[in-house]
């Protein structure tokens, strides 16, 4: 019998090519885009879950309110760590971590002892000897014990010290950063490399030689690694004494101020699973580490969920719409004594196998397209083939999907009363069917919601690289690495600006993009008793030519200048938020202090140098050497005639060393990459989904006017003109059309609206998105339904009647 089954499936999926074409490929194109989203979610779900002990390991975070704003941080004193494995039997052990550029994290320049090629590399990171154990780090050479224990080790990873060290003989060498031939460090152990899903990425560790015990100054992540047994709650609440007995004390010893000392008191430390860091981290202030959104997995999940609802609805609508086409079939079946069980189980069998071919299809349509969507993610993963359980689910879900898919199909087919088939009664009803109407409008509800999303994911991302930012990113060429110039950059420098091609140069590592130096401070007005309420802000060190380079504006007071000699000890420049938060109208000439004392010579107009998710914050120039970056204001040439020169520059100054650029724009655009990343792919699924219902909407309307043929051809016959044959096929699509643009767009407003609720500085939402949305819609169904409607209405009626 399932021979049988399988025989008249068969031959009903090749004389019916246009249905099984449509039928399969849309199916395929679903599952394609199904498996590329689970692949995608598979992988952003498991960052972290490598650990062994990934229970007991967690991340502290401190939790406060400030100003009536909760605020986040990771950031801790050197000896905090020390202080909660002392203070917290149950803490076994407290691993500190230091990952920021102002303190020689990032990028350096590296290079063996005794060669004279320097390279910039990146993935360095200060850590203290527990790191090994906290976050498992496998040694595969040297002494896990000792890796990290004495100043002027260096931990490399497997991969570097295959590149730098091919006869694998790393342990022992010694390496040079930054030039400096007076400080070499030693390789003391080789680390296995580390996953690529993790949230701290690393090659190489070089252990905290800071001696600063200061409680004041937060600058290290701390992982601990807890025992099984404890209560997480109660050790989270017994964790403020560190703040009683450390933390307060040393602020009231520097005369703080008794209202932030109250703030103190507020203060909480919470402990964040080592598995949640990637996804679930909501910090104001950020860790600089790159991150995901569990948003973004949920929404991705809905959307794949979406996809294959489309497709198993585009089954239905296909193989009931086919109805009349089958009606004779299962009539004479009926006729001649076949049960309705052996037609429920012939229809699930043609179900089963369009599934089984479409999820073959889809797996391998899924495997061509993988190579694309990883660059489009910033993505490595691969297709399974090699898991045990992969082929086997896919098999699984085939079925699964097929059965369920031709559920409603197999008991509608086979429920037709066989007197009624054979009198050609059927066929009034199989094209009125409200099921199919109410999926149809379904389908584009779903399509016009995400073409919203894509619309208004494009004018946000648009938005953010037009937005004035307060400064001219544009024609910035950034060194990286000016650090191993060592006392030759002034000289560099004014080799630099005699360029033709060269406007202006700069030297510090402090820009207004993510992932250069940052340096956060206390500021307070300058007062007798110092009772001032404190603000957060940030102090960088720039030199003279910072604000010109950079194409910032002074509105009021005045810039640096090396003709004032106090601007090199106690000048500072705010922007106009800091004289905001400080109460000043006019700020110039007050005296502000961070534990040293300021003279506030000029206020900068703000400029953003944070992503644009979060709002413009207290920022401070002062003038200090800061020789890891320098970035140069191209005048009018060409960008190639300009990096030619400045590299033979480069070259001339420190011959043998790698000549690394990159642009001010560049970065930006890196800046808000994950929301550039998230887009494409929503877009570029979004895409599946719309097409998924454009091949059922295609296939329904070309059912339809099979079905209504005969009507057809007499309404030819009778002098129908053209226009009333297609509007006869396309109004009824079109009614559903806009019964779905109703019922999308509030789903796609309110949706829309909390994902901008993300950004600080966002677009306005104007009917103009929603009804461009409905537009498109329109304009794909129209053009879907017109190839029928065109088609029916050249139909030649006398060779269709003829047949009947």
């Amino acid at each position: 019998m399932f021979k049988n089954h399988i025989k008249i499936a068969w031959r009903s999926l090749k004389n019916e090519k246009l249905f099984t074409a449509i039928k399969v490929g849309g199916f395929a194109v679903g599952i394609a885009a199904c498996l590329l989203i689970t692949l995608f979610i598979k992988d952003e779900l498991g960052y972290d879950q490598h650990y062994k002990n990934k229970d007991v390991i967690y991340r502290v975070v401190l939790e406060g309110k400030f100003n009536g704003e909760v605020m986040k941080s990771v950031h801790f004193q050197l000896p905090f760590a020390d202080a909660l494995v002392s203070d917290f039997p149950e803490i076994k052990k407290a691993a500190k971590v230091n990952a920021s550029e102002l303190f020689g994290a990032g990028k350096r320049g590296l290079k063996i002892a005794g060669e004279s090629q320097n390279k910039l590399e990146d993935g360095f990171i200060f850590a203290n000897q527990d790191l090994i154990d906290v976050l498992e780090i496998d040694i595969v050479q040297g002494n896990s014990g000792t890796a990290l224990s004495a100043p002027g080790k260096l931990v490399i990873s497997k991969s570097k010290a295959d590149i730098f060290f091919p006869n694998g003989d790393a342990i022992g060498k010694n390496i040079i950063l930054d030039n400096n031939t007076s400080k070499p460090y030693t390789i003391s152990a080789v680390m296995a490399n580390r996953p690529p899903n993790t949230h701290l990425k690393f090659d190489f560790l070089l252990p905290i030689e800071d001696t600063n015990m200061n409680w004041a100054n937060q600058n290290y992540f701390t992982y601990i690694l807890v025992d099984k047994k404890i209560n997480i709650k109660e050790l989270e609440k017994k964790m403020f004494s560190i703040m009683e007995n450390y933390v307060i004390p040393a602020q009231k010893e520097r005369g703080r101020a008794p209202d932030f000392l109250e703030v103190l008191k507020t203060i909480k430390y919470k402990l964040q699973p080592v598995e949640d860091i990637y996804l679930k981290s909501d910090l104001k202030m950020g860790d600089g580490l790159q991150h995901g959104d569990i948003r973004f997995v949920w929404l991705f999940g809905a959307i794949s969920g979406f996809i294959l609802i489309l497709a198993c609805i585009n089954f239905i609508n296909l193989s009931t719409a086919k109805s009349a086409n089958r009606a004779k079939e299962v009539g004479l079946r009926k006729t001649i004594g076949a049960y309705k069980s052996n037609l429920v189980s012939q229809f699930l069998t043609e179900s089963v196998l369009f599934s089984v071919i479409s999820f073959a299809l889809g797996v391998l349509l899924a495997w061509v397209l993988l190579p694309s969507f990883n660059a489009i993610a910033l993505k490595n993963v691969s297709m399974p083939w090699q898991s045990i359980w992969f082929i086997p689910i896919i098999i699984l879900f085939a079925v699964i999907v097929g059965l369920l898919a031709g559920l409603y199909p197999a008991f509608y087919l086979s429920g037709f009363r066989p007197i009624a088939v054979l009198k050609g009664n059927l066929s009034i009803g199989s094209k009125s069917g409200r099921l199919r109407s109410g999926l149809v409008i379904f389908q584009f509800a779903t399509s016009v919601v995400l073409i919203i999303g894509t619309l208004i994911i494009y004018k946000q991302m648009n938005f953010i690289l037009t937005k004035e930012l307060g400064y001219n990113k544009e024609q910035i060429v950034v060194l990286e690495g000016a650090s191993i110039l060592g006392n030759k950059t002034e000289s560099f420098k004014n080799q630099l600006v005699q360029l033709p091609s060269v406007k202006k140069a700069t030297v510090s590592s402090y820009l207004p993009i993510e992932g250069t130096k940052r340096n956060g401070n206390t500021f307070r007005k300058s007062t007798a008793g110092n009772e001032e309420k404190g603000i957060a802000a940030q102090i960088w060190r720039v030199d003279y030519d910072y604000i010109s380079t950079l194409g910032m504006e002074v509105n009021n007071g005045r810039d640096f200048s090396e003709d004032y000699a106090s601007d090199a000890i106690n000048s500072i420049i705010i922007n106009e938020k800091m004289a905001t938060e400080l109460g000043y109208k006019n700020p110039i000439g007050k005296q502000i202090s961070n534990g040293e004392n300021w003279t506030i010579v000029g206020v900068v107009s703000d400029f953003h140098f944070k992503s644009l998710k979060e709002d413009i914050t207290p920022l401070a120039l002062v003038i200090g050497k800061d020789t890891g970056i320098i970035s140069l204001k191209l005048s009018g040439t060409t960008v190639n005639e300009a990096l030619t020169e400045i590299g033979a520059v480069w070259d001339k100054n420190v011959p043998n060393q790698a000549f690394n650029y990159t642009f001010l724009d560049q970065k930006f655009a890196q800046m808000h990459q994950d929301v550039k990343r998230m887009g494409k792919i929503f877009n570029s699924f979004a895409l599946f989904a719309i097409m998924v219902a454009c091949l059922g909407l295609f296939a329904l309307s070309a059912f339809m006017v099979e079905q209504r043929q005969k009507e057809i051809s007499i309404r030819l016959v009778l002098g129908a003109p053209f226009k009333s044959i297609y509007k006869l096929i396309t109004l009824d699509f079109l009614k559903l059309i806009f019964i779905a643009m109703l019922i999308a767009t509030p789903i796609g407003w309110y949706l829309m609206s909390n994902w901008l609720q993300d950004f600080a500085y966002k677009i306005n939402l104007s009917w103009g998105i929603f009804v461009g949305a409905g537009c498109i819609a329109l304009s794909v169904a129209v053009v879907t339904i017109s190839y029928q409607a065109i088609g029916a209405a050249l139909l030649k009626p006398l060779k269709s009647l003829r047949a009947d």
